[in-house]
């Protein structure tokens, strides 16, 4: 069983000797929360699903895959020292440039998608693949400035809203390449359509990576 870290940490890792380029895979959380996180954490077993099959898509593209475990379940914006994902992506981010100095696609669902905006002015990030995320309508676009974005959203969706992510990606288009689709009858937590919410993921991290 893994076990809670005080630090964030890649737990799984795909990266083979001939990446050209990395995808970082930021799995979702809540508002609030300073519990630590380890292997029971529904958010972070969904990611780990999805880097899964997100690393046996791109493997042939010579993309790599790692997944992120960030210290504490929450959001926590405002609660000062606080763990916060955006943190522990920064840090990811600054480990994956200093190991590999490769291109990084941020592939992130629900809270993790929110990190990944926050954290696409890292000049290693060509962009942000948005799954069902949770894009508040005051949280600001400039760190998307000349990046790209891929986001999408469920009509059904209870948890997250695709209204706002579809308004989030209007006023982001105006700095960046951003693209909205509609995933249709779905709800949050990527368990219908699996397969298509799979294969949105790759496509969109190979755009990201041209």
């Amino acid at each position: 069983m893994t076990t809670s870290s005080a630090t964030p940490v890649f737990t799984d890792t795909w990266v083979p000797d001939s990446a050209r380029a990395i995808t970082l895979v930021l799995h979702g959380g809540a508002q609030h929360g300073t519990d630590p996180l380890d292997g029971r954490s529904l958010s972070w077993r969904r990611g780990r699903a999805l880097a899964r099959h997100v690393a046996a898509a791109v493997a042939a593209d010579d993309v790599g895959v790692l997944l992120l475990r960030y210290r504490v379940r929450g959001w926590n914006a405002g609660h000062g020292s606080v763990p916060s994902p955006v943190a522990d992506a920064r840090w990811a981010l600054d480990e994956i440039a200093r190991t590999h100095d490769l291109p990084v696609a941020v592939l992130g669902h629900s809270m993790g998608a929110r990190t990944g905006v926050a954290v696409a002015d890292h000049p290693s990030v060509r962009g942000v693949v948005a799954l069902a995320p949770w894009l508040p309508p005051d949280d600001p676009v400039a760190p998307l400035a000349g990046k790209m974005l891929r986001a999408a959203h469920g009509r059904l969706d209870r948890i997250t809203s695709a209204r706002a992510t579809s308004a989030y990606v209007a006023r982001a288009a105006e700095v960046a390449d951003a693209e909205f689709t509609d995933m249709g009858a779905v709800g949050h937590y990527l368990l219908r359509r699996i397969p298509l919410w799979n294969a949105y993921a790759a496509a969109g991290v190979r755009e990201v990576l041209g």
